[in-house]
């Protein structure tokens, strides 16, 4: 949700050219970034408490590491926002911004490990896996929910860590330069 959420309301007001304000206001980039990817990461944690709600109904839920759950959820509800961002600056059409989720980040969120351990897979595949970032976010959050991940809980963070600063360097990079959003 956090991906969807930035990508259709940044892309919105770029289309309904509406971002132009926000552009020439003396507002600074990364205001203009936190606001949206704070929006979108709000959302999507949102939508997650929601959804866990739901299932407390139906099974109970025992969290035996809350602090790594919600740093994990928080942190992936970052890079999904960073990355939508980055999607929506590029995106010409809506074709565009719906591109991306489909064809990228669904096959590689099912192929992330969600609903498997990745030592179950054959060794060409476990290590293919390993190169899937989603992989990592998945881990954190299944030690926090769990207790249990197939990799070291200090990787997946640092991974993590490192695409937000990658993402949102970029995001304010692309900002700064106009790249498609100044004609």
């Amino acid at each position: 949700n956090s991906y969807g959420n930035i990508s259709s309301s940044f892309f919105g007001a770029k289309f309904g050219r509406h971002i132009e304000e926000l552009l020439v206001s003396p507002m600074p980039n990364w205001v203009i970034l936190g606001g949206y990817v704070a929006g979108a990461v709000l959302r999507g944690v949102m939508v997650g408490a929601i959804v866990l709600c739901i299932a407390m109904f139906f099974t109970k839920v025992r969290v035996p590491h809350p602090l790594v759950m919600v740093s994990s959820v928080l942190l992936g509800a970052t890079i999904f926002s960073l990355a939508g961002f980055v999607n929506a600056v590029f995106a010409k059409k809506f074709d565009d911004v719906a591109i991306v989720p489909t064809f990228i980040l669904t096959p590689l969120t099912y192929l992330g490990g969600v609903f498997y351990s990745v030592k179950l897979l054959p060794g060409w595949a476990e290590a293919a896996t390993h190169a899937n970032p989603i992989f990592y976010m998945v881990n954190a959050f299944r030690y926090g929910l769990l207790g249990v991940s197939d990799v070291p809980l200090w990787v997946a963070y640092a991974l993590m860590l490192g695409f937000v600063v990658v993402l949102a360097a970029l995001g304010l990079w692309l900002l700064k330069r106009g790249v498609g959003l100044r004609s």
